[in-house]
């Protein structure tokens, strides 16, 4: 199938404006590289994307460090963080090898898990979709584990973290 894309008149301010009115989970997806060392980053761009089997998507930079190392070992952690890990998600989203000084972490399914997150998902990536400067890698959950009890989850809206607030019935 052949696409033609009209010209677009869109600025890349309206369109940064236009998505931060969306709200966003977030999470810092994980990986091992050899050594083993542990890589992660913060990302707002995952969903759920089936049930049966159970799947995930997730949207990485195409000049992204732990893309090419989620490339080599198919392999990728998905830590949902609650509201007290907003520290965590700025920290992850800066640029660098050294994003895992000083933070405690556990490996779970050989992959980097980090502690007090609302889920935990472990995931085999099955197929890496270039879209613009991103690829966004589909993949099969092998464990999924929701903290029951745990925070509230952490999301990004208007340039700032917060939470979901329920409706009032």
């Amino acid at each position: 199938m052949t696409t033609t894309h009209l010209s677009s008149t869109v600025t890349l301010q309206a369109f940064r404006d236009a998505m931060a009115t969306v709200a966003s989970p977030v999470a810092v997806v994980t990986a091992m590289d050899e050594g083993p060392r542990p890589h992660g980053t913060t990302v707002s761009a995952f969903a759920s994307l089936s049930l049966t089997p159970p799947m995930v998507l997730v949207s990485l930079d195409n000049r992204s460090q732990l893309l090419a190392i989620i490339r080599r070992t198919e392999r990728l952690g998905l830590n949902i963080l609650g509201t007290h890990q907003a520290p965590l998600a700025t920290a992850f989203a800066r640029p660098g090898q050294d994003k895992f000084d000083d933070v405690i972490w556990s490996p779970s399914e050989n992959l980097p898990r980090l502690p007090g997150s609302a889920a935990w998902i472990a995931a085999e990536v099955d197929e890496y979709v270039t879209a613009g400067d991103h690829t966004v890698l589909l993949a099969h959950v092998i464990t999924a584990e929701p903290d029951e009890a745990g925070p509230q989850p952490l999301t990004y809206h208007r340039r700032s973290f917060g939470t979901h607030t329920p409706l009032a019935a």
